[in-house]
């Protein structure tokens, strides 16, 4: 993990210095140096300044959002990366020309995923070992904002590691990511914070009545397990966020099999899981004042002798009844059992479920906004403002009381997939498990994976979708 700080105006000795030039305001001594350089947005050239290397990044002529800025951090961090400098000086007064030290955490945040690289195994394991660890300074902030920039930094960096673990667990194989793997590199991930950490495995699963969950974990010879994560930065207020993942750690679709050139994907079903430990990760780290209990359903999707048929009748925690009609749509129903338990044993005053759940999310929105069903305005109004906060991109999808006669069975209290309008019925189908606590789903089908990478903070595979959001989210829970 590369780290970041504040440094007043002084030269780093062996840094990189790296200068962010618009292509409207480029100065002299960068017009003399390097006269052909023109700063297109995420273009950039090597010179000599003043004696020192440099790093030369376009920013363009049109204004930065949020996204803009977090890639224009990460390239540079990326472009010094790729010729071996650990130390690298981003000057970044042109960022702040609006008086906005807000922008620090975005600087920050990119600068960081800029250092990104995949998991690997083997001789690439050892040679990731030898590369030094990379030091980002941060330079160019006014005094009078350097106080709070610091505290922006260190929010970044917590953000950023949760992002980190997250793609770190979505990019590793199914066959070293096994449910109890998963649920062991969480909790590994929480030794010393003030987390909670709880895990019920398979026997108690059976005892508690976890249908659905065992009903698609059974079908595998790794076992599935229920995680609960809880996180208490105000012990004494009654306000506690429920957040549920979706976990499938490999998901070849049951007896309703994918495609053949959909299989290289199925490791990272459980993104919804990964970006909630995450975030809980990111909380707890820096020790915000809110309340979350976390719940990951861990398991897989296997073909096996008692897996689940298309037509099955099958029970559940809450007590309903499920008729499935496709084994692929398995993760609304390990999120029914979740959802269920958090709600009956876990005194959540809101829910919030995240997961890899339909490509008709993909389908409508495509690899850059995630779809979003809540039943409550107010609820929806919070998340809306966390995701203003954190930069991504999310659109609320609306539903009628039509739409939830989508889900009715003729055999069961629902089904678990829909003729039409994909994303909305399995959306609705988790909530009819939320026993009316205000509730709200993502679905990061399209952005939780990038084969190449869209926005210079991506790498290609797992994105870390939802730990920003969810991060900003909690936080503003409690007030």
């Amino acid at each position: 993990m590369s780290t970041i700080e504040i440094t007043p105006e002084q030269k780093i000795e062996h840094s990189l210095s790296v200068r962010f030039v618009r292509n409207d305001a480029k100065d002299a001594s960068i017009e003399q140096a390097v006269p052909f350089f023109k700063g297109g947005f995420l273009s950039t050239e090597f010179a000599s300044l003043e004696g020192e290397p440099t790093l030369l990044v376009g920013l363009g002529s049109q204004p930065l959002d949020k996204f803009k800025v977090k890639e224009a951090a990460a390239k540079a961090v990326s472009e010094g990366r790729k010729r071996d400098f650990a130390a690298l000086t981003l000057h970044i007064a042109p960022f702040l020309e609006a008086q906005n030290p807000e922008t620090v955490r975005d600087l920050a945040e990119g600068a960081l995923l800029g250092d990104y690289s995949l998991p690997c195994f083997g001789e690439k394991q050892e040679a990731a070992k030898e590369k030094p660890e990379c030091r980002i300074y941060l330079s160019g902030i006014p005094s009078e904002y350097q106080e709070e920039a610091k505290s922006l930094c260190t929010e970044a960096s917590c953000i950023a590691e949760g992002v980190r673990f997250a793609r770190d667990m979505v990019n590793m194989p199914g066959n070293r990511l096994r449910p109890e793997d998963f649920a062991r590199y969480v909790t590994e991930q929480m030794a010393g914070l003030n987390v909670e950490v709880e895990c019920f495995h398979q026997d108690a699963l059976r005892e508690m009545g976890m249908h659905a969950l065992l009903a698609v974990g059974d079908s595998s010879e790794f076992p599935p397990c229920l995680l609960v994560l809880r996180y208490r930065g105000m012990p004494d207020h009654s306000r506690i966020t429920g957040l549920v993942g979706k976990s499938v750690t490999c998901d070849t679709g049951g007896y309703c099999l994918k495609a053949a050139a959909s299989m290289t994907g199925i490791k990272g079903d459980m993104a919804g899981g990964a970006a909630v430990a995450g975030a809980v990760y990111a909380l707890a780290k820096s020790g915000e004042k809110t309340n979350v209990t976390a719940l990951l359903p861990m398991c897989e999707n296997r073909i096996s002798a008692g897996s689940l048929l298309p037509g099955d009748v099958i029970s559940s925690y809450s007590g309903k009844t499920i008729e499935v009609l496709n084994t692929d749509a398995e993760g609304r129903l390990i999120l029914a059992d979740a959802v269920s338990y958090a709600v009956k044993n876990e005194n959540v005053t809101e829910l919030l479920d995240i997961a890899t759940l339909t490509g008709a999310v993909a389908g409508l929105l495509g690899f850059t906004i995630g779809g979003v069903l809540c039943d409550s305005d107010s609820w929806y109004a919070e998340f809306k403002h966390a995701y203003e906060v954190s930069g991504e991109r999310y659109l609320r999808i609306p539903y009628y009381e039509e739409h939830e006669k989508l889900i009715e069975s003729k055999l069961a209290d629902v089904k678990n997939v829909t003729k039409d309008c994909g994303t909305i019925g399995a959306g609705l189908f988790i909530r009819a498990f939320a026993e009316g606590t205000p509730w709200l789903h993502l679905d990061i089908a399209g952005t939780a994976w990038v084969e190449s990478p869209i926005f210079a903070f991506q790498s290609a595979g797992a994105t870390g979708a939802g730990v920003s959001t969810l991060y900003q989210l909690c936080r503003r829970s409690i007030s």
